[in-house]
């Protein structure tokens, strides 16, 4: 392939941070329009969990498999598919009329936007082939993860309000349209080489699919149904038997979706568990905040989302800094420090109590994000760099899926942890107190006192709980050793 000149570089840049940052402004978007959502369409919150675990089942299952796609048929094919059905899905989310069709259609746009991070990271891995250039261009794009955080909120609240919330959904229409024409215009197609064959592991897919809705869907739905109930057995028993049934599919394919391979490169599985570690701690323990918001501090919903903003700048700001550090410091010092900041600003959310202003939860915020985003480009790059770049799209891809898996691991183990807490709380903190009033009012006011101080109390033990979990989880990067980086990349090119 000849050296394509610096501008085209960064314009083919642009072109996948367009269409990360849709995706994941999307997400944020519809976040904000589900209570209008549930007004007109006369839903109960529970039913509209549902919109959003259809969309985490279909992401997280198809994520592996467009990145083998990617691999195989061409990244740029891929990217422009994806970017397709998500601009159909959002148009029939648009016209959605009850919560079936919502779901469907919601549906249908997670499988259009699973595309876009593996095959975006590939096309970066090619586009950038220097090892410095490559991590300033990760640490941009990574940027842009967070900057759907910031805009989210200021572009979906005057939206919902002034539009309702079907124009969350046609937004993405005219800035679908301009990222596929940049697509078309800049990115040159490429794939693995000698991996365009006609065969695609369709059984390995199947299995991995039906692993991954059995695990997401207990981990969404376990608090509810209860850990132990028949629906909870069922599911741990289709994860068991589906994932031998595919790990038996992928050791004898000749072209397996998952290259098991990957998991013999001790910097690859580090990277990986480093990644859960984080997002399952940051997850687990960035759910609770809006909740806490809202319950103790009075703020509404659009308040609470505002609490994230200097959040997503911290990112933005961390993300390319650490990028710039690839190939200066070992990848293992800065995600061990990236990693140590952001559990310690998690662990600051345990000082959190009914008199907290909005300002204390936004420095720890700060904090955290800063810390994650600081060793994101570091991640991505080690990935890209110990793998084969015949299959940078798959490896890509179990990236992040780890990430997804993490974080509803987080959220159900911690949301799992929080109301246990709060009920033995509730038990012990009654237990040592005492009212001397057969006054009704008096006894009302006593009892919501001890739920109060219960909740808080168990919102501080998560918060520490999940900060260890991080620090701790840090210090296991630094038995991380990564070879020379390769800046040599072998595609095929049309």
């Amino acid at each position: 392939m000849e050296e394509q000149s610096s501008n085209l570089k960064w314009w083919i840049l642009l072109t996948v941070i367009i269409g990360t940052f849709l995706g994941r402004l999307d997400q944020t978007i519809v976040n904000l329009a589900l209570p209008k959502i549930i007004n007109d369409f006369s839903i109960s919150v529970s039913a509209a969990g549902w919109i959003a675990t259809a969309y985490i089942l279909a992401n997280a299952v198809f994520v592996p498999i467009w990145g083998k796609l990617g691999d195989t048929i061409g990244r740029k094919k891929v990217y422009i598919l994806g970017f397709g059905m998500f601009i159909v899905g959002s148009v029939l989310a648009g016209l959605a009329w009850n919560l079936s069709s919502m779901i469907v259609f919601r549906v249908v746009q997670a499988i259009a936007g699973s595309a876009d991070y593996p095959t975006a990271m590939a096309i970066i891995a090619v586009t950038f082939k220097g090892a410095k250039e490559r991590a300033q261009a990760l640490g941009i794009w990574s940027s842009s993860f967070a900057a759907a955080s910031v805009f989210g909120p200021l572009i979906g609240g005057p939206l919902i309000d002034n539009f309702g919330w079907r124009s969350v959904f046609f937004i993405n229409i005219p800035v679908g349209i301009v990222g596929i024409l940049m697509a078309l215009a800049f990115i040159h197609e490429s794939r693995a080489e000698g991996q365009a064959t006609h065969y695609f592991d369709w059984w390995g897919a199947l299995s991995l699919g039906g692993t991954l809705s059995a695990l997401v869907l207990v981990l969404d739905q376990g608090p509810e149904w209860g850990w132990l109930s028949g629906a909870s057995i069922l599911c741990y028993a289709l994860i068991v038997a589906l994932f031998w049934i595919f790990i038996e599919i992928e050791r004898r394919v000749s072209e397996p979706i998952v290259d098991l391979k990957f998991f013999k490169i001790p910097a690859f599985v580090n990277t990986l568990g480093n990644n859960f570690i984080v997002f399952m701690g940051m997850m687990g323990g960035l759910f609770l905040i809006p909740i806490f918001a809202q319950s103790f501090l009075g703020d509404n919903a659009t308040q609470a989302g505002y609490l994230f903003m200097p959040m997503a700048a911290a990112l933005m700001l961390a993300a390319p800094l650490g990028g710039s550090l690839i190939g200066r410091v070992q990848a293992r010092y800065v995600i061990f420090a990236s990693t140590l900041v952001a559990g310690i600003g998690i662990f600051f959310f345990s000082f959190l109590d009914a008199r907290s202003t909005a300002w204390s939860i936004m420095w720890p915020l700060c904090i955290m994000a800063f810390g994650m985003g600081f060793g994101m480009a570091q991640r991505t790059n080690i990935i890209a760099s110990v793998v084969d770049q015949n299959e940078i799209g798959i490896a890509s891809s179990i990236l992040a899926l780890a990430r997804n898996v993490a974080g509803a691991f987080g959220i159900a183990l911690f949301g799992t942890i929080l109301n246990n807490r709060i009920e033995s709380n509730i038990l012990r903190i009654n237990a040592q107190s005492w009212v001397h009033s057969n006054v009704p009012a008096d006894i009302s006011s006593y009892i919501a006192l001890v739920i109060s101080k219960a909740q808080i109390d168990a919102y501080d033990y998560v918060f520490v709980l999940s900060s260890v979990i991080v620090i701790v989880g840090s210090f296991f990067i630094l038995t991380m050793k990564v070879g020379k980086e390769r800046s040599d990349v072998t595609v095929h090119v049309e």
